[in-house]
């Protein structure tokens, strides 16, 4: 059994020392210093080099939760991957102590969970509010349309004017299904007879 340390800042102008040396005066020999600012892939890198580094009955030692990740999601994923070596997890803060099997232990990690869910729930919501509200600012989502309503109404035309479907496909370079699609939304609109 060992005890490995794990550090991060958020940005990489600030400084790991302090974390460091707690880590040290607990009995970390192995350290891992990650970090963490906006693209950066180095704390992903090195949670990676220490679960390859973590063996049976290590303990992984942080001076608080949130050393491990920016989100709870990235978090708790961390801590099942801590499990899955048959190593524990433990916070210096006394936050969180995975190799403690009583049931308030075990309260604190389903409650992490279903924060972890409540935000993910959040940003769901945030991001279906912000895209409700640029549709509704007239901003368009998706592909843009391969017809324009001018090229619908010269497909409607041309087809009634006898023109296949083939033919149309090939003149505005899209596929039949496309040119059926607006033939049939121009007879809509004109309230004329469906396809046959």
């Amino acid at each position: 059994m060992a005890f490995v340390g794990f550090a991060r800042v958020s940005t990489s102008d600030q400084d790991l020392s302090a974390q460091v040396i707690m880590l040290r005066a607990n009995g970390c020999n192995e350290i891992f210093e990650g970090t963490q600012s906006g693209v950066s892939k180095s704390n992903e890198d090195k949670i990676e080099d220490l679960i390859k580094y973590i063996r049976k009955g290590d303990i992984v030692l942080v001076t608080k939760i949130d050393r491990l990740g920016r989100s709870l999601k990235s978090i708790l994923k961390t801590i099942e991957r801590i499990h899955e070596k048959n190593a524990t997890l433990k916070s210096l803060d006394g936050a969180i102590d995975t190799s403690n099997e009583s049931p308030f232990a075990k309260a604190t990690i389903s409650l992490l969970g279903t924060f972890a869910q409540l935000e993910r729930d959040l940003i769901v919501a945030r991001t279906s509010e912000g895209r409700k509200q640029a549709m509704e600012d007239g901003i368009a989502f998706g592909r843009p349309p391969s017809l324009s309503e001018r090229d619908k109404a010269a497909v409607f035309k041309s087809y009634n004017k006898g023109k296949t479907m083939q033919d149309l496909a090939l003149k505005f370079n899209v596929s039949r299904m496309t040119i059926s699609r607006a033939i049939q939304e121009y007879k809509a609109l004109s309230g004329k007879e469906k396809l046959k």
